[in-house]
């Protein structure tokens, strides 16, 4: 695919190439999708049944959890499980700010209280040495989030968790595939919650998600939820929501679940390629790369880089044909929807710093590396 840009009307460079290629994808898997999009347009069951149920048997290695439950969306599922835990009005869920709104969102819509903890500025994970000092009596779960595909410090938080008896709710929507000292993210707390958001590194062709735990009785309660509470037509258990997963969606997904290890590895390589290509151009003192601890395996969601001056490089970049995102502009605890908080500047001042230096390079596996030279070169006139 071409590098070169070419000028549009507003006098700003056109993209060279997409942030996310999702039409390269397709173009590699498009037989397979359209015969399964076939298969269930002719079975005509388009809510749950077979296709779920055979796609949450097939992921099972890939989350390491006996109970597997597609749902409606990956905030359903932080939804779902915390439901699950009982989670009501009073209750507290200790969680980060620097994340998708529905890791918080979700707790406030039960009428609990999120309780933010600053970020590690390394990993921009949950900091567990700030854990401990926020949990109280009314702590109900605690939502590490594994924050663009990296595992958060688990050990840590799990071993702060169990000596206070609170769940924890392991928030691996960007993570499928990562891995905490061989152990697959969502299989570690009492539930991991995905998404299959069309951006992710298992993406669908519209929203859905997965619960993972290896509680039985949990994931019984959870089959409830996501089904009105009921498991007979037109019985009810309990007060549940709709959050079932289609067929449409599960069919298209267990086309993906194929690829999805060399879909990983291709951006696992695209990362160690630019690491190499920082290397060469002496980007070191202007560009902080992702790290990755030892122990974790990253699935690089998201590539993210640590600049200063991070909205006058974004536009320098936009401005050579090289697309670029921020994943997140805004922490959660200075944003309205959560004011009632009363969270103030400075109060969270690594998840602040990160959210006015992060900027995400494009990673997807499809990437040449001509395209990766073209990142590159950019940063360095930019840095210069």
């Amino acid at each position: 695919m071409a590098t070169t840009t070419k000028p549009i009307t507003s006098g700003v460079q056109e993209l060279a190439f997409p942030f996310l290629d999702l039409k390269a994808q397709f173009a590699t898997i498009r037989d397979e999708v359209t015969e399964a999009i076939s298969r269930v347009m002719a079975s005509q069951h388009f809510i749950m049944g077979s296709e779920v149920s055979a796609l949450e048997e097939e992921i099972k290695p890939q989350v390491g959890c006996e109970y597997v439950l597609g749902c409606a969306s990956g905030s359903d599922a932080l939804l779902l499980a915390l439901m699950a835990l009982g989670v009501a009005p009073g209750d507290e869920v200790i969680t980060v700010p620097f994340t998708f709104v529905a890791t918080a969102g979700c707790v406030a819509l039960l009428r609990a209280k999120p309780v933010f903890v600053d970020i590690d500025p390394v990993t921009y994970n949950l900091d567990p040495t700030q854990l401990e000092a926020a949990i109280t009596p009314r702590t109900k779960a605690i939502i590490p989030v594994h924050l663009f595909g990296l595992p958060a410090d688990m050990d840590s938080i799990l071993a702060i968790a169990n000596r206070h008896g609170v769940p924890v709710i392991e928030d691996a929507a960007q993570a499928i595939g990562a891995r905490y000292h061989g152990k697959p993210v969502g299989s570690m707390g009492t539930f991991g919650c995905f998404s299959f958001y069309p951006s992710k590194n298992l993406g669908g062709a519209g929203d859905g998600g997965l619960i993972t735990t290896k509680d039985r009785a949990l994931a019984g309660k959870l089959a409830l939820l996501r089904e009105h509470g009921s498991y007979n037509k037109y019985e009810y258990q309990i007060i549940g929501v709709n959050s079932r997963l289609d067929a449409l969606q599960a069919a298209i997904l267990r086309v993906k679940l194929r690829y999805l290890d060399s879909w990983t590895d291709g951006r696992r390589d695209n990362a160690e390629r630019y690491r190499n290509l920082f290397a060469q151009h002496g980007l070191g003192t202007c560009v902080g790369a992702p790290s990755c601890p030892s122990g974790s395996t990253h699935v690089y969601n998201q590539f993210t880089i640590r600049v200063g001056q991070r909205d006058q490089m974004k536009a320098q970049l936009q401005q050579r044909g090289i697309p670029t995102e921020i994943y997140y502009p805004h922490p959660l605890h200075l944003q309205p929807a959560f004011s009632f908080l009363g969270y103030r500047p400075g109060s969270l001042p690594q998840s602040e710093k990160a959210s006015a230096e992060v900027l995400s390079l494009p990673i997807y596996p499809e990437l040449g590396d001509h395209q990766l030279e073209a990142v590159v070169t950019a940063l360095r006139e930019v840095c210069q």
